[in-house]
């Protein structure tokens, strides 16, 4: 299969089959990896890491994936881009495209991204926006054919905000690969209703399902994976802090959501996580709000069914296969 040259901003503009052929490289990437076998057949080749949020995971992936392929990097953080202050979107995605094989963006609205992408000659590659997070699926989807063997009919249920960035492309990426997906929160808090709707035509044709719910025991009843993301964000005023914890604390996942959904079933997170008080926004968390854990508690995190770094790995893994097919 022929991805060369292909921009990767969201799952939507892939196939099924397109998919399938990205797991499959990075299955047989890792593979490599893990035998010593060099992959660097893009010597000479540079790209370019804009992030305009900053990432422990993502730019990690991005340079030892780029680094094992025999390519170059030149990160870009916050303060050492001109993007969208002294230079359009428009003209540095044409600057870089000149000096680089490819670029990755990590920042905030889709439309950056779909932006440099539709001004640049060179692959695009969405680190993360605000509505879509692509790699991260890869990466999550490759850990579930791993730990299952397979995508097809599995059921995944997402606890908490499923607004943004992580319910949504978990939303297209079950969708996409046939599996069944389930929002489970308040309404308030489900995805748009037209993303909604544009899954359940994927869905009708893979063989997947879309489910929203605010039933917690239903929505984790006899499900494979549960999953889910940090529910507030630092910077956010505290207002927002108070109301996401009071009214996301029910979708907590704990060990009786672990134990309704079964023993078979493994906890997936994209990370960060606020799952004790060891870190600084952990440690302001506590003191502000009387919590010691958020999202999901320390007992399941650190508990046999917890993949999350097997999961932070494939991060890796996945983006070296992005790479690879599309430079």
């Amino acid at each position: 299969m022929d991805l060369k040259g292909r921009d990767f901003l969201k799952l939507l503009d892939f196939t099924t089959e397109e998919i399938t052929y990205l797991l499959d490289l990075a299955a047989d990437l890792k593979d490599k990896k893990k035998k010593g076998i060099p992959v660097d057949t893009h010597r000479g080749k540079n790209v370019a890491l804009i992030f305009e949020k900053t990432s422990t995971r993502t730019r990690c992936a991005f340079e030892v994936a780029a680094h094992d392929l025999g390519m170059g990097t030149t990160y870009l953080d916050p303060s050492g881009s001109q993007i969208g202050k002294k230079e359009s979107i428009a003209d540095t995605a044409r600057v870089l495209a000149g000096m680089y094989e490819g670029i990755e963006y990590r920042g905030f609205e889709q439309e950056i991204v779909e932006e440099l992408a539709r001004y640049s000659k060179v692959p695009v590659w969405n680190g993360l926006t605000n509505e879509f997070h692509p790699t991260q699926m890869l990466a999550d989807l490759l850990t579930i054919r791993e730990h299952f063997g397979r995508l097809s009919g599995i059921k995944l249920t997402y606890m908490g905000d499923a607004r943004y960035n992580m319910g949504n492309s978990l939303m297209v990426a079950c969708a996409k690969m046939g599996m069944h997906f389930t929002a489970c929160t308040t309404a308030k808090y489900f995805p748009a209703q037209e993303l909604v709707a544009e899954c359940k035509a994927i869905a009708a044709q893979t063989g997947g399902s879309i489910t929203l719910t605010e039933d917690v025991k239903a929505g984790t009843g006899d499900v494979d994976v549960i999953y889910t993301d940090v529910w507030v964000s630092m910077g956010e005023p505290d207002e927002v802090w108070s109301e996401r914890i009071r009214e996301l604390s029910p979708y907590q996942v704990n060990k009786g959501v672990m134990d309704n959904a079964g023993e078979k079933a493994v906890f997936m997170h994209c990370l960060p996580a606020f799952h004790d008080l060891n870190t600084g926004i952990g440690k302001e968390m506590g003191e502000r709000f009387g919590i010691t854990e958020m999202e999901v508690t320390n007992e399941v995190f650190e508990s046999p069914q917890s993949l999350v770094f097997e999961e932070a790995e494939n991060r890796m893994h996945t983006i070296k296969a992005v790479m690879a097919a599309t430079v």
